[in-house]
């Protein structure tokens, strides 16, 4: 294990951690919001130690796999640990554990949160907790790559370990161009938001927020009642569609800007995204029509407008969803477990590891009927080997062995069990809201603070593939002979 080149990295991502403190600080200066103190006294201390780190010279700069992984699990860890000291200073969080709570909720995308009045908190910290969406979003480490050298070429480690989804690859040759090239995308895409969004009346600082929520497929708003608390309909149209934007794999953006657009037409996943979310739209709009006085129109508006922040895994409401009709929910609950797209922003599943696995069922009942046949399981007219598939295969089987581990540990709190399994599934999709008392109008303030932390590593195994954080507990791993 390259423990030095471990180190290094995690201080690069700690230095960059406090630069981008900056633009909170500055909010809170422009607002006169006075939490601007609690920036300052995180940030000096945690560039110090970043420039320290970041410092080292291992003999060696090259990352195997299992050392991608860990720097990644790690780095995401202590990023969260240094990101909710402004919280905690503060005094508007109870405990530490609710601070962590809340910044790996912002890091992760995923968007639950512990307060019960957002309006009541500064508008610095709570610029920061929306920032730390759009920071995670792309990934934080995406963002180093682009900015630091290529680790001899090994970097593909890290971009694979951070990466969503079954074939995280390079959209370029380089992985600095590709990660490059992505921040470039999610930068215009989350510009063209932000202007979008002043048209409709918002102002900028809501704008900002909403944005960073939308574009990291977080969630968290400035607004006790979310998108729903501006009441502003051209508002909730335009989040809704970049919602299902930053939920597209980006490298159907790199096709469309490089012209390629039978790849876009043909892309397998990207028609399987939208043709989940159109049927399950239309399917609410007709189940909640009677609680809107029979308007279609009204029902497609929040049904659109949930399905699209359950699915890209986004958490934002315009109404409370909980009061739905069990049908309704029960869909909503299957879309926490599906996700986005890989190479999205969002969190799940992933829609492509569902083809993948109705595929590889279509194969095996084809080979019952007709056993001396050879078939083969394509996606995206490329022939997936048997690793591909024993790899998604493994993850969704531990993906539900971690949701029931989880289930059962939370359930010591003695919720219902509604609260309970949804506010798992919420935190292993990084989704947000739950249901029951974790709704969208209620919180996660009343779990422990066990269960809090069961939460967040559930968190973070969510955002990062679920294995970089097992790694963290494996013996082997850490011995210095290790394979």
């Amino acid at each position: 294990m390259n423990f030095l080149l471990i180190l290094k990295v995690i201080g690069t991502v700690l230095r960059l951690e406090a630069v981008l403190m900056v633009l909170p600080l500055i909010v809170s200066i422009a607002y006169s919001a006075g939490d601007w103190m609690y920036f300052v006294y995180t940030m000096i201390p945690l560039f110090i130690l970043g420039m320290c780190l970041s410092r080292i010279k291992p003999p060696r700069t090259e990352f195997r796999a299992k050392e991608g992984c860990v720097t990644v699990a790690l780095s995401w860890i202590v990023m969260s640990i240094f990101g909710a000291i402004p919280f905690y200073i503060s005094g508007y969080f109870p405990t530490f554990i609710d601070c962590f709570f809340e910044t790996v909720s912002g890091f992760t995308t995923t968007g639950s949160t512990i307060l019960t009045d957002v309006e009541a908190v500064p508008k610095g910290l709570i610029f920061w907790r929306s920032f730390t969406h759009w920071i995670g979003g792309m990934g934080v480490l995406v963002f180093v790559l682009a900015i630091m050298p290529n680790l001899n070429g090994s970097a593909i480690q890290l971009l694979r370990a951070e990466s969503p989804g079954p074939t995280p690859g390079k959209v370029l040759p380089k992985i600095r161009e590709s990660s490059k090239l992505l921040y470039q995308i999610y930068f215009v895409m989350s510009v063209a938001q932000v202007i979008l969004l002043l048209l409709t009346g918002l102002s900028l600082y809501d704008s900002l927020i909403t944005m960073m929520g939308s574009a990291g497929t977080g969630g968290f708003s400035n607004m006790n009642l979310s998108v729903g608390g501006y009441n502003n309909i051209p508002a909730e149209v335009v989040t809704t569609i970049f919602m299902m934007l930053f939920g597209v794999n980006f490298n159907i953006y790199y096709f469309m800007v490089s012209k390629q657009f039978g790849l876009v037409k043909s892309n397998e996943e990207f028609k399987a995204y939208f043709l989940i979310a159109g049927v399950s739209m239309l399917l609410i709009a007709f189940n909640i029509m009677p609680m809107y006085d029979n308007s279609f129109l009204q029902a497609l508006r929040h049904s659109t407008f949930q399905v699209s922040t359950i699915m890209t895994t986004t958490g934002y409401s315009t109404t409370d969803f909980n009061l739905w009709p069990m049908f309704s929910k029960v869909i909503l609950v299957l879309l926490m477990i599906v996700g986005a797209s890989a190479g999205s922003t969002g969190g799940g599943i992933k829609v492509s590891r569902l083809l993948i696995l109705f595929k590889a069922i279509r194969r095996e009942i084809g080979l019952i009927i007709h056993p001396r046949r050879v078939q083969s399981v394509k996606l995206e007219g490329e022939v997936l080997g048997d690793r591909v598939l024993t790899n998604v295969l493994v993850f969704l089987a531990t993906y539900a062995l971690l949701a029931l581990v989880s289930i059962l540990l939370v359930s010591i709190d003695g919720y219902d069990f509604e609260a309970t399994v949804t506010a798992v599934i919420s935190a292993l999709g990084n989704i947000g809201p739950a249901l029951s008392i974790a709704g969208p109008m209620g919180n996660f303030s009343m779990f422990s603070g066990f269960s809090k932390l069961v939460l967040s590593f559930c968190m973070l195994a969510g955002r990062l593939e679920i294995f970089p954080m097992f790694l963290l507990f494996s013996p082997r791993v850490w011995r210095k002979k290790a394979l």
